[in-house]
């Protein structure tokens, strides 16, 4: 398990749309799943201790920010004949076991998470409802164990911010994950 840390916010950075089938059986693109305030793009994925700690702070999160007009969608971008536990129908396993209040879509080709620079999960990437990216930090300060409750909700707190203003914060700490299990075919 190789752990990462992406790169800053560019901020301004136009979203870029896909098609990608999602676990409810629909085919989800960028603007089906984006709020009137704006859009939380996940790289998540079902084997990665770092999302798996914070699997429940997720769907807290995304659930609240609906309320601000933000809509969320998470994209599973490994490769699963690596990573069996990251297979589409273990996708559809997790995401019912959850109750995923976010769209949870595969990126079979791995072109999404290359367009988007996605290097870890989880890898967040905020935009406004110009989509323009406004955030590339983390949920909170946990790791591969959940931090403590109470922690400081960063995610929230700059989606809030984004819903409100339009703007992110101009300080944000990246997030940490496992690295994004591409096909061999890619090196």
């Amino acid at each position: 398990m190789v752990s990462l840390q992406p790169p800053v916010c560019e901020f301004g950075l136009p979203a870029v749309d896909f098609e990608l089938p999602g676990t409810d059986g629909r085919t989800w693109t960028l603007t089906e799943c984006t709020g009137d305030k704006g859009l939380l793009v996940m790289f998540i994925c079902n084997h990665c201790p770092y999302v798996k700690s914070i699997l429940d702070r997720i769907i807290r999160d995304t659930g609240e920010l609906e309320g601000f007009g933000i809509g969320s969608i998470a994209i599973m971008s490994n490769d699963p004949q690596e990573y069996p536990e990251d297979s589409f129908e273990n996708m559809k396993a997790v995401s019912e076991q959850h109750r995923f209040p976010f769209p949870y879509v595969i990126d079979i080709t791995q072109e999404v998470a290359q367009q988007y620079g996605a290097v870890c999960t989880p890898d967040f990437f905020g935009f406004n409802a110009d989509l323009e990216l406004q955030y590339r930090g983390r949920l909170d300060e946990s790791r591969m164990q959940a931090a403590p409750p109470g922690v400081r909700r960063e995610l929230y707190e700059a989606m809030k911010q984004i819903a409100l203003t339009g703007r992110g914060p101009l300080e944000q700490v990246p997030s940490m994950g496992c690295s994004i299990k591409w096909r061999h075919t890619r090196r």
